[in-house]
């Protein structure tokens, strides 16, 4: 079956490449050089990017056009954090096609559990694995699992899927869901929905700020890694502990701080080392 046009769309504010391998979705593979599909609960897309123009083919068109967030206007948001310093700059001008994806919740949680001291790799299969085992049909592969799928699965199993000792997190996280009302969750603001996700089994704080990012859709959070620790000792350093860092950016970027953070992470993975001296 041949997928329908469901889109075009700009490429310098939508960077295909820039936004799937930021580490906020895990649920794509790269087909060819501007090439990529990318699969959301049961859908699917493929985007092609030639000629500055972005293609998505899809049977979703709504659905994707919600995912990617075409209704924001980036160039606003670009220029807005540009003027707060000299790094950011920087950092908007090698990323300014970065988009924050609107994800589904669910998916997300669980994707993030998993994510927890892992590498991107190793979390793309065990997700694979999950939605092979787990999943019902879907086009070109498998859906992402129903939570009651998820549910009725033991442990042990998800630990045979590669998950290792995020298996208990998992069903249990499973388990906690059946019975929850995630649309409560979503009515909260940040400070309360970050309390109430560190009450999930294999979540801590990092996980919490992802989960609320890339999940929730919340601009007021920063998620902390290995990456961003680098960003505010080379650029933003003032004395603050690592646990305090995530704060510190949040009051410094408000309600761009989260994607503030996937600037500064792709700036500080793909050029920081290099350019870290030449910042004026």
């Amino acid at each position: 079956m041949i997928l329908p046009l469901a889109f075009t769309y700009k490429s310098e504010y939508f960077n295909v490449r820039d936004t799937l391998e930021c580490g906020q979705i895990f649920r794509y593979q790269r087909l060819d050089e501007n090439i990529y599909a990318v699969r959301s609960l049961d859908k699917y897309a493929e985007l092609v990017t030639e000629k500055g123009v972005v293609k998505a083919y899809s049977e979703d068109k709504e659905y994707f056009r919600r995912f990617f967030d075409l209704e924001t206007d980036y160039s606003v948001k670009a220029e807005r954090v540009s003027a707060i310093s000299p790094v950011m700059r920087q950092a908007v001008a090698y990323g300014k096609g970065i988009r924050i994806l609107n994800q589904d919740l669910t998916e997300m949680i669980f994707s993030f559990i998993i994510s927890a001291n892992n590498n991107i790799k190793r979390i793309q299969k065990i997700i694979e694995r999950i939605c092979s085992e787990l999943g019902e049909d879907a086009y070109c592969g498998k859906a992402f699992p129903a939570l009651e799928r998820l549910a009725a699965c033991p442990a042990e199993r998800f630990a045979d899927m590669g998950a290792g000792y995020r298996d208990k997190y998992i069903a249990a996280t499973a388990q906690k869901l059946l019975n929850y009302d995630l649309n409560a969750l979503l009515q909260m603001d940040s400070v309360s929905a970050r309390k109430e996700l560190l009450t999930f089994l294999g979540v801590g704080p990092k996980v919490a700020d992802c989960i609320l990012l890339f999940g929730m859709h919340r601009g007021d959070v920063f998620p902390v890694d290995t990456w961003l620790k680098k960003v505010y000792h080379a650029y933003f350093e003032q004395g603050h502990r690592d646990s305090e860092i995530s704060s510190f950016f949040c009051n410094l970027f408000g309600e761009d701080a989260g994607l503030c953070q996937q600037y500064l992470f792709y700036f500080q993975r793909n050029y920081g080392q290099k350019l870290a001296n030449t910042v004026q």
